[in-house]
């Protein structure tokens, strides 16, 4: 049945419903909603949403939404919501803060003190798995004044927060590209895409950054456009190109050497891999933007991962 036919039943259905359920003008509201998502290419549960909103249907919160309120009450330091959400057990992989509920809760003060802020760039769910692109501001309890992190939440069968990984770099203002470590799109879309985008990026990491098959390079990375966010980096093809030439040139070159974590959504994908560089183990966290079945724009975070002063044993790798 094609698409077009199968609005055109659903336009009759809500139109029937929103007569029972409320009035005639309800109903034209959510058949203009429906042109709407016919005209832009918005999902089916935008429309479901709106029809939810109209009819006064509530439906439990997802996975994104409550890290959306997880975030808000780091903000706002706000205990009791941050009970509610997560688990007493609460594991923890950030390899400088307890294991556990209350010890993140005792890190509040510390942040109240500093007036250290987050602010969510990017949210992607995979399952019970939430990724976020998160931009810190008087981070100074993270190791600088401003700081970028992905953070990955997973929630347990029960819907509450359960364990936490992250890795954290200093934000720097000058880059090759002009672009900022977070700026371009956040907008979601191309869902049934979502798997062959996972795969995609698991090639790019392979082929490219572990240098099992660089001559596919092309065939994973777009020659037409290809943002990049990493601040040692410059745009396209020939950034990566020249920036490879150099590390080799002082013999520094990283080296991915395992991936741990794969989530998308859509068209965006997180690696989370571990690798060599600067003579030290590292985290690399690669966010790919995939369009037509290549990469169009990439972000990282880049993190060394620590030995000595650990606040907890789990590994910044551990649980994956």
């Amino acid at each position: 049945m094609s698409h077009q036919r199968v609005f055109k039943i659903l336009m009759v259905t809500v139109f029937a419903v929103c007569i029972a359920m409320t009035s005639f003008s309800d109903a034209q509201e959510v058949l203009t909603l429906i042109d709407y998502n016919q005209d832009n290419k918005i999902g089916l549960q935008d429309v479901i949403h709106g029809l939810q909103i109209i009819s006064g249907i509530q439906t439990p919160p997802t996975h994104k939404e409550k890290v959306v309120s997880f975030l808000e009450a780091v903000n706002a330091r706000d205990v009791s919501t941050i009970e509610e959400l997560v688990t007493e057990d609460y594991i923890q992989h950030n390899p400088f803060i307890p294991t556990g509920r209350d010890s993140f809760l005792a890190l509040l003060p510390v942040l109240e003190q500093n007036g250290t802020k987050v602010q969510n760039i990017r949210v992607i769910e995979d399952g019970k798995f939430v990724a976020m692109h998160n931009l810190w501001t008087n981070a100074a309890p993270f190791g600088a004044d401003t700081v970028v992190s992905f953070d990955i939440l997973r929630f347990d069968d029960n819907g509450k927060i359960a364990e936490h990984w992250d890795a954290i770099q200093p934000w720097e203002s000058e880059t090759v590209s002009g672009r900022t470590m977070i700026d371009g799109p956040t907008n979601i879309i191309d869902l049934e895409q979502t798997e062959a985008n996972k795969a995609l990026a698991v090639s790019i990491i392979q082929d490219v950054l572990m240098g099992q098959n660089p001559d596919n390079i092309t065939n994973h990375i777009s020659a037409e456009q290809y943002h990049q966010h990493n601040p040692s980096i410059g745009d396209g093809l020939e950034g990566i190109q020249a920036a490879v030439a150099y590390l080799i040139s002082i013999n520094n070159m990283f080296q991915y050497t395992k991936i741990h974590k794969v989530i998308g959504e859509g068209n965006f994908v997180l690696t989370v891999s571990e690798g060599q560089w600067n003579n030290t183990t590292n985290a690399f966290y690669d966010l790919f933007r995939m369009e037509n079945g290549k990469a169009v724009e990439h972000w990282d975070v880049i993190q060394p991962v620590p030995t000595e002063r650990l606040a907890n044993e789990n590994g910044m790798f551990g649980g994956f």
